[in-house]
């Protein structure tokens, strides 16, 4: 095929990664179990920690999963099966960015979506595995330690393109379009949680696990 057949699909690949990244599991699944709503208790978050609250430690943890999958597919398409098509790092790039997009304001949910912490460990781990794993592991030791979701998720929002810078030939090789989309996303994450920030520094936020907030929120 001719560059000019193909130069709709860069702009296909974002849109599907968009749609895919708005399917909200966390209500979905919520659903399908049987539970409320997760964006009417807690902290309306509709996200894993928040439909921990519920009590449902499975109806939890199948969120997670299929969020970070989320996250973790349309990037992994284009990086095994891009390059045949002539999608490059740029493609990459926005499409991991899409996905993430599109759980923060998923189309199908009029537009209130989470907070994206699985999805964005969804994106890295295709981006680049060794990445993916060395944030989710910055996220896991700060959550068993100090107890709080959303100091892990800063902590790892943080660290995210600091690892990708450092691990620039010696892990990976880094480039432009994607450091740039991980740089985005770890901006996002940290805006996403302006409110906890502050609660983190009032000493009001919940710990992982429990079912109530101060002020109903978390």
């Amino acid at each position: 095929m001719s560059d000019a057949s193909l130069a709709w699909l860069p702009a296909l690949a974002v849109a599907l990664a968009y749609l895919i990244g708005s399917l909200s599991f966390a209500v979905l699944v919520s659903r399908v179990m049987g539970l409320a709503d997760p964006r009417t208790y807690g902290s309306k978050n509709p996200g894993a920690t928040n439909v921990l609250r519920s009590g449902s430690k499975a109806a939890a943890a199948l969120t997670l999963l299929l969020d970070a999958v989320k996250g973790w597919l349309p990037v992994w398409a284009v990086a095994h099966w891009g390059a045949a098509w002539g999608l490059g790092h740029g493609t990459l790039a926005a499409v991991g960015l899409a996905a993430f997009l599109g759980h923060l304001f998923p189309v199908f949910f009029r537009f209130r979506g989470g907070k994206g912490v699985a999805t964005a460990a969804g994106v890295l781990l295709a981006l680049e595995p060794w990445l993916g794993v060395a944030v989710i592991a910055s996220w896991l030791l700060v959550a068993v330690f100090f107890r709080y979701s959303s100091l892990a998720a800063i902590v790892a929002a943080v660290f995210a393109p600091l690892y990708y810078g450092f691990g620039d030939g010696v892990a990976w090789t880094a480039n432009a379009p994607v450091g740039a989309a991980v740089a985005a996303m770890s901006v996002l994450l940290l805006w996403r949680h302006a409110g906890n920030i502050q609660r983190l520094l009032a000493g009001q936020e919940s710990k992982i696990g429990s079912r109530k907030t101060p002020g109903g929120r978390g």
